[in-house]
């Protein structure tokens, strides 16, 4: 039996691009008001989200520059949102990096972070989940990027304080190239486990 095993560098395959945003809001009547006003702020208010959670991102993120969103477009998004109410703090970051995997693969990643902190505790907090993600993965960074803002709730109001790495064109389920899949390989459930003996 002939069979081939990839160890070359691959280029990530694939047309995926988004941007990271930022907005606050101080004057929320109730903390949906707040949320509310942020995604108008950030162009998003009309349109349907789909919050995305995990670190990794479709093959071949490229960072673009914002665009409008039509109305009712199904968007993919990594949401950080932290919130806060008569004259608190609260910051919400988001970060990606593209990097290259030990055998050579280019893959990109993203990491959230909500706080009730200031902006520069909170992205430095980001910027060490960031690395934590990464080093977890034995990933080795190419670029990166990092938003963050922090609000100030206006006297007795909500205040929101929102970013995201908005993904428009991802919808498409699956329908794209995806990466190879990295790591040994696994027992299925039905040889490691024996029944009786709690393993």
């Amino acid at each position: 039996m002939d069979f081939k095993v990839e160890t070359g560098r691959r280029r990530a395959e694939g047309s995926c691009t988004g941007w990271l945003m930022t907005s606050v809001a101080p004057w929320g009547d109730t903390k949906e008001d707040a949320f509310d006003q942020c995604l108008v702020e950030l162009g998003l208010g009309d349109s349907r989200l789909i919050r995305m959670e995990g670190a990794m991102l479709p093959m071949g993120f490229e960072p673009s520059p914002p665009e409008d969103l039509a109305m009712g477009s199904l968007v993919e998004c990594h949401i950080a949102e932290s919130y806060t109410y008569d004259g608190g703090i609260a910051s919400a970051g988001v970060a990606w990096a593209q990097c290259i995997t030990p055998e050579g693969d280019e893959c990109s990643i993203v990491a959230t972070l909500s706080t009730d902190q200031s902006y520069e505790e909170t992205e430095l907090m980001l910027k060490m989940n960031l690395k934590r993600k990464l080093a977890s993965r034995d990933l080795e960074v190419v670029k990166h990027e990092i938003a963050v803002d922090e609000v100030n709730a206006a006297k007795d109001h909500h205040g929101c304080a929102l970013a995201a790495l908005i993904l428009p064109d991802t919808m498409n389920m699956q329908s794209g190239p995806v990466g190879r899949v990295r790591g040994g390989f696994t027992k299925s459930a039905g040889t490691s486990f024996t029944p009786g003996s709690g393993t």
